[in-house]
């Protein structure tokens, strides 16, 4: 731990990580298991994930969990991954939220079902006010769908005089987005392998620095962590200027 606090100091540290969690499917078929079994893996990892963050004094994590697009996987596996998702919530939220982990959710929750919708709820509600770390788990999430929604909510605010088309800019644009109030991300690892953001916070990565690791989601660990975030203190961060 005294060699991570030293590389904390003498190194920049990201304040914002997320991460696309890709390969369950791909590390349960190796094994000759179901899918399933895999993203049961990956669920240990995610508290794997957010163990670490908090110990090495990471303050926002986002995480991938379910896209707008994984409805198109065959019905029994979107019911495993909710069926997942509800013991998930029910397992782990009341020890996060005893260690000060904040739980937030990005993403259209109208087609979930209302038992999860209220599981959310309650543990949004339960941890709001907690401040160690702040883990948003993207369910039913696409960022397109979520820039849409933001022109929609800017468009009616004008419409009913709440808002001048002259004070909309990036900063304001940003408080209409599911991620209001939480910083873009410095750094954004995607597992296994595949090097795209498969529609995940398009407009929050403009200047994240972006690390693609062969490690299949259910194997990445806090050694693969802290990997990732030393290929990230490597980049040159220049934001469009010039290096420092």
């Amino acid at each position: 731990m005294e060699t991570v606090r030293k590389f904390q100091v003498e190194s920049r540290w990201p304040r914002h990580v997320a991460v696309i969690m890709d390969g369950n499917g791909r590390w349960a078929k190796s094994r000759n298991l179901p899918r399933i079994a895999g993203h049961r893996k990956g669920a240990e990892a995610v508290r794997e994930l957010v163990r670490s963050c908090t110990e090495l004094n990471i303050p926002f994590v986002t995480i991938y969990a379910f896209s707008s697009e994984n409805w198109k996987r065959s019905p029994a596996e979107v019911s495993d991954l909710m069926s997942l998702l509800r013991l998930y919530l029910q397992r782990n939220v009341s020890d996060l939220h005893k260690e000060g982990v904040r739980i937030r959710f990005i993403g259209d929750r109208d087609r979930l079902d209302n038992g999860i919708k209220m599981m959310i709820s309650g543990a949004e509600s339960l941890t709001n006010d907690n401040q160690n770390l702040t883990v948003s788990i993207a369910v039913n999430y696409g960022s397109r769908r979520e820039i849409v929604l933001a022109v929609r909510r800017i468009a009616e605010d004008v419409r009913s005089g709440n808002l001048d088309p002259d004070q909309v800019d990036e900063e304001s644009f940003a408080s209409y987005l599911d991620t209001a109030g939480i910083p873009d991300p410095d750094l954004l690892i995607r597992t296994s392998g595949e090097q795209r953001l498969s529609n995940f916070l398009l407009w929050q990565s403009a200047y994240t620095e972006l690390v693609f690791v062969p490690t299949l989601w259910p194997d990445f660990d806090r050694k693969a962590l802290l990997e990732a975030i030393g290929e990230f203190q490597r980049r040159d961060r220049r934001y469009g200027g010039l290096s420092a």
